[in-house]
């Protein structure tokens, strides 16, 4: 699979090849907050098939936390593009919206971090759900 996207004032544009490890939907507070409210959906990547084609991203790392995700966004326009996880080294986790076409994205094959889920979120039946990540 050969995917392209980039932010929404095409500032950063990107493009990855391979098959995608996973596509979840996540609920997790920071997600909320990156996401304007709502769940993230993303698609695991392996990082190896990733670049840049054009600009460059900014990266915001909390610093309060011993490991945390480093979140990378346009400079310009705030898209977020994709978040790097201390957890799955050698994988990038592309947010969909910044994709030239979310519709390859499907639908979820798990739900995450349903123990910060808001009443107004919506779970798709029939998918695996766990409080947080799974085993």
């Amino acid at each position: 699979m050969k995917v392209e996207g980039g932010c929404y004032c095409g500032a950063v544009r990107f493009a990855i090849e391979g098959d995608p490890l996973f596509k979840g939907q996540c609920h997790c507070r920071e997600c909320q907050y990156t996401s304007g409210g709502m769940p993230n959906a993303v698609m695991g990547f392996p990082e190896s098939g990733f670049a840049y084609t054009s600009g460059t991203p900014k990266a915001f790392r909390r610093k309060d936390l011993e490991s945390p995700v480093t979140r990378e966004f346009c400079g310009e326009c705030g898209t977020p593009l994709l978040s790097r996880a201390p957890g799955m080294p050698g994988a990038v986790l592309l947010k969909v919206g910044a994709l030239d076409d979310p519709s390859v994205f499907g639908a979820p094959q798990m739900v995450i971090y349903t123990c910060d889920k808001q009443p107004f979120h919506l779970v798709p039946e029939g998918i695996p759900t766990f409080e947080r990540l799974p085993g």
